[in-house]
């Protein structure tokens, strides 16, 4: 059987994340931090002192890299890199390096060869995996996104309004289906599963019968 690729797509707070975590863990599927995975090819262009502008270089660089992600462990060319992705460098830069289309382009195809994988973005089923066996579009009012975002920020006593958060959100959204590259939209094959009213576990359940369609 061939490897299966699952593709959650979806705006800010649609639950894609925690989802596709879940997802994983009951199939076994590798999920795929491309937030980390950003981070790594960060960090491989930093020590090696390749200029974020130089898209020649860049292309050379994804050649000689190989990225793996086991558990909360993430290497780069077999090396350990999970603490110091997280430096701070790493953050200054890593939204630099994720806007490079040919780095969003080839990375994450990379990483899924030879696995069963799950991924969560904005452009998973339209740009990076196009040919994904399920694809998901996850949506939810926007009302209902900036609920989960705010209670996510009481539970970590991060003092912010609602108001706020829900501003923040619709700006986000904005940003996100206007971008020149890779803009949030649904793929023409994703099944659209509006989460509004739905429990996790609603969730859940309507995936894997997807996920099974596919395995059987």
């Amino acid at each position: 059987m061939d490897n299966i690729i699952v593709a959650i797509d979806g705006p800010a707070g649609s639950g894609k994340s925690t989802i596709a975590k879940l997802i994983a863990k009951k199939f076994n599927f590798t999920y795929i931090d491309t937030g980390a995975m950003y981070r790594m090819i960060t960090f491989y262009l930093l020590e090696n002192n390749i200029d974020f502008d130089d898209l020649k270089e860049i292309e050379k660089a994804l050649k000689n890299i190989n990225l793996d992600m086991q558990g909360d462990k993430f290497y780069l060319n077999d090396i350990d890199v999970s603490t110091k992705i997280r430096e701070k460098r790493i953050n200054e830069n890593v939204s630099k390096v994720a806007s490079i289309k040919i780095v969003r382009d080839n990375l994450q195809r990379k990483i899924s060869n030879n696995k069963n994988v799950i991924l969560d973005g904005r452009d998973i089923g339209t740009v990076v995996f196009p040919n994904a066996k399920v694809k998901i579009f996850l949506v939810a009012t926007a009302e209902e996104r900036a609920r989960r975002r705010y209670n996510e920020f009481l539970e970590k006593k991060v003092e912010i309004t609602y108001d706020e958060v829900l501003k923040s959100l619709k700006e986000r959204d904005y940003i996100d289906s206007t971008r020149k590259e890779s803009p949030l939209k649904k793929a023409d094959d994703a099944i659209e599963l509006d989460t509004t009213n739905l429990t996790i576990e609603d969730v859940i359940n309507f995936i894997s019968k997807e996920i099974e369609k596919n395995i059987n």
